[in-house]
């Protein structure tokens, strides 16, 4: 099965790649993230990943379109339901490119993380799967979650300490959230 990957960045990607390639999956990596912030942030992470792709062989397409506007107003207008919001736009991105390079299934390593919202993800995705005829590979890669952090320190990998977007790093740095 030829997959994309929505790859938020290289620690999360690599419990989601070693697991999709033991499935026998033919994975490209796909990064689209307008919601890391600041700049210098979504940079660190591009590098990063840059990096690991060509260290695991994994074909990459990067979607440097950083919308920085829209992602704003759109996770303003979302409210407390902002990460919605971020989910969904990076999925159907995901979907277009999946479509645009006739692969098979779409993924995410959102899907790594203990700290995001695995049922609004699944959902999103199911929900994209129907749109655009591709389906969606729902995984808990969760269980991944220690194997992943240990190889990203063994590897001296840039480690961030928040989701990506601003909001979230306030909440991490302050304690406080809205």
């Amino acid at each position: 099965m030829k997959v994309l990957l929505h790859i938020c960045c290289a620690p999360c990607c690599i419990y989601t790649l070693k697991t999709l390639r033991k499935e026998g999956m033919d994975v490209t990596g796909y990064f689209f993230n307008p919601n890391i912030h600041p700049y210098s942030e979504y940079l660190k992470r591009l590098e990063t990943l840059d990096n690991y792709a060509k260290l695991t062989l994994l074909p990459l397409i990067v979607d440097k379109e950083y919308n920085l506007h829209d992602f704003l107003k759109g996770a303003l207008h979302y409210e407390k339901d902002r990460c919605i919001f971020c989910y969904k736009i990076r999925l159907q991105k995901t979907f277009e490119k999946a479509v645009e390079g006739r692969f098979n299934g779409v993924t995410t390593t959102i899907l790594y993380s203990k700290y995001q919202r695995h049922d609004d993800i699944k959902e999103i995705g199911e929900s994209l799967s129907t749109e655009y005829g591709i389906p969606f590979l729902y995984m808990d890669f969760r269980t991944g979650w220690r194997e992943g952090i240990d190889e990203s320190k063994r590897l001296n990998m840039y480690r961030q300490n928040y989701c990506g977007c601003i909001f979230s790093e306030y909440e991490r740095y302050t304690g406080r959230q809205r």
